[in-house]
């Protein structure tokens, strides 16, 4: 990432590692964090929403695309682990998440729905229940 960075002339970009649920990163430090398909993977989500929170600047925004669902899984079904690594069982209920933001602080919380992928489940995992899933596109703001 460093070399592309360099190799394009870029300045105003830094790359660190670190856990969602912890990032190396200063309170009210960051203008934008863009998140794809690894909220879904974080065993704490509101350890995730409350540190989004904690990093970015007053005004920052927060965007994400990411599985959710409708409806739950059985505990049966969050416990298969090739559910969770097929980013599916991870997957949260669409206004339990939309909490969460809000308790987290954030403000215009909205969350799109992108594709319906409840009809590939049963290819995916054909053990699992009703839930629908989808992937979404998730924005927020902290508040100025």
């Amino acid at each position: 990432a460093n070399r592309n960075k360099a190799k394009l002339g870029v300045e105003h970009v830094e790359f660190r590692q670190g856990q969602i649920e912890d990032l190396p990163v200063e309170n009210d430090s960051v203008d934008v964090i863009i998140s794809n398909c690894v909220i879904n993977l974080s065993p704490d989500k509101t350890a995730v929403f409350r540190e989004a929170f904690r990093v970015l600047k007053p005004g920052g925004r927060l965007a994400v695309s990411d599985m959710v669902t409708r409806g739950k899984f059985t505990a049966q079904e969050r416990d298969d682990m090739s559910a969770w690594a097929g980013c599916i069982t991870g997957a949260e209920d669409v206004a339990e998440m939309a909490t969460w933001m809000r308790e987290a602080g954030f403000t215009q919380v909205a969350i799109q729905k992108k594709e319906d992928l409840s009809l590939n489940l049963a290819d995916v995992a054909p053990h699992m229940g009703p839930a629908e899933i989808f992937s979404a596109r998730i924005t927020a703001v902290k508040p100025q």
